[in-house]
């Protein structure tokens, strides 16, 4: 096996697209458990670390910037970052422990595509889009079209996640993410529940997208869920109905960690519990 550390886009692109049994990593806490598991046996590993865009978080164009590199304790440094999307930032600073998440990155928590990723279903809600850099250029893909099924992306040869952008932040809005695992700390989420909406000086929600982990093969955007709260100030009759479309969204499985009927019912428990949350920090911006 051979190791690379490129310092450019198309060195990483170029090593990544010349042989089959190449992976990139960025923090390697998932791509390294695997190797010495034997699950995977890559023939070289390109670490994407030395690419200056792939490592940092940045304001850009109204919005933000985070490299797909960037460790998830390194967020909690970037105050702008955490006024705006602290759904993002606090669900990615829920994988693993704190020695983990020094290394990990929302880059490998996504690309690993476990279908109980935490950072996963907060970019879905965020609205977040992964810039792809491959063989042909550039591509910018929404979070959640680049998710194929346990373990498995929609990244070709030669692929591989650069950056994250998160879309410009309006006053009155705000996001929240939240999970249920059988242990207090370092476990894996049996349900997931990410809520990003905007309301308007009244209070009412004018925008609002719901995404749920663990409940599916993949993360998933649930329309649905977040059309019910459009139009309403977040009373009991648009959380029911929230709820509602999430569980009916739900495609989950019996695992010893959770039930499918358990999962279901927790689904809306839980979108339930963010919205509020994330509709309580939406007022605090206005």
């Amino acid at each position: 096996m051979s190791y690379h550390s490129p310092t450019s886009v198309d060195q990483a692109v170029e090593l990544l697209a010349s042989r089959d049994d190449a992976r990139p990593m960025s923090g390697g806490t998932d791509l390294l458990v695997q190797m010495r598991s034997g699950r995977l046996k890559p023939g070289a590993i390109v670490d994407i670390k030395g690419i200056d865009r792939a490592v940092g978080s940045r304001a850009q164009d109204g919005g933000f910037v985070i490299g797909a590199a960037t460790p998830c304790t390194e967020l909690l440094d970037d105050a702008a970052l955490c006024a705006a999307w602290p759904g993002v930032v606090e669900a990615a600073n829920l994988i693993g422990s704190v020695q983990v998440r020094n290394r990990a990155t929302i880059g490998g928590n996504l690309c690993n595509a476990s279908p109980a990723a935490d950072s996963v279903p907060a970019l879905i809600a965020a609205g977040a889009r992964a810039v792809v850099a491959g063989p042909q250029g550039e591509r910018i893909v929404a979070v959640e079209d680049l998710l194929a099924g346990p373990g498995w992306t929609t990244l070709g040869k030669g692929e591989f996640v650069l950056e994250f952008i998160l879309p410009v932040r309006e006053p009155g809005s705000a996001d929240a993410y939240l999970r249920s695992i059988p242990r207090t700390e370092m476990d894996i989420a049996v349900v997931g529940a990410g809520i990003n909406l905007s309301c308007d000086a009244s209070g009412t929600i004018t925008a609002a997208r719901v995404a749920l982990g663990a409940v599916a093969p993949t993360a998933l955007l649930v329309p649905d869920a977040g059309a019910a709260l459009i139009g309403s100030k977040l009373d009991e009759a648009a959380l029911t109905a929230m709820g509602e479309a999430a569980k009916a969204a739900c495609r989950p499985i019996d695992d010893k960690r959770g039930t499918i009927d358990y999962r279901i019912a927790m689904s809306a428990v839980y979108a339930r519990r963010a919205a509020v949350i994330a509709y309580n920090r939406s007022r605090e911006t206005l």
